[in-house]
């Protein structure tokens, strides 16, 4: 991934070739114009990102505010980062149902939505998705992902100890059974 070094946006844009900044202020627009207040723009991670502020929830776990949604430029295309539909599998689904429905060609990973052109969007979809989260929805997804991977470890941790403990079993009868050998070994030979 490509990161810039800008630290407002405007210098990130202006950084950008003319037809990659053309793009990214048409996609930013349609962000800005449909994301629910309590979100702030500001560069993150070396990319356009949109967030919570660290004033309205500093409970992260890296110390970062959350972010929602990231527009960058990478090296070969664009990417629209939408954490809140990685967040949420019915999200998710929706997503690519209303994209699919377009006949636009969906090109996404995990969260990141590659594009080459403005063009190659579904904007409508994009504005849908990205004004249904509010910023307490995505801390509640956020908290509720975080207790899930914590009972995770502790599940993880737990089964970790019991196998070391079956393991730590299984070696103390195998040297029971290795010492057994050696007496009963011991007792032929002094017969």
């Amino acid at each position: 991934m490509v990161s810039s070094s800008a630290s407002t946006v405007k210098e990130y844009l202006d950084s950008l070739p003319e037809d990659r900044r053309k793009a990214m202020t048409a996609v930013r627009r349609v962000i800005r114009k449909n994301l629910a207040k309590g979100f702030k723009e500001g560069m993150q991670y070396g990319m356009i990102g949109y967030y919570i502020p660290l004033k309205r929830y500093p409970e992260t776990y890296n110390g970062q505010p959350l972010g929602v949604v990231g527009l960058a430029s990478q090296k070969g295309h664009m990417s629209l980062y939408l954490m809140c539909v990685y967040a949420d599998s019915d999200t998710e689904k929706a997503f690519a149902d209303a994209w699919a429905k377009t006949g636009k060609r969906l090109n996404m990973g995990k969260s990141c939505v590659r594009f080459k052109k403005v063009e190659d969007l579904a904007l409508d979809v994009i504005a849908d998705t990205v004004s249904n989260v509010t910023v307490e929805d995505f801390i509640a997804r956020y908290e509720a992902s975080r207790a899930e991977m914590k009972s995770s470890k502790r599940k993880s941790k737990k089964k970790t100890a019991a196998k070391k403990k079956t393991a730590a079993k299984k070696k103390t009868a195998a040297k029971k059974k290795t010492a057994a050998k050696k007496k009963t070994a011991a007792k032929k030979k002094t017969r």
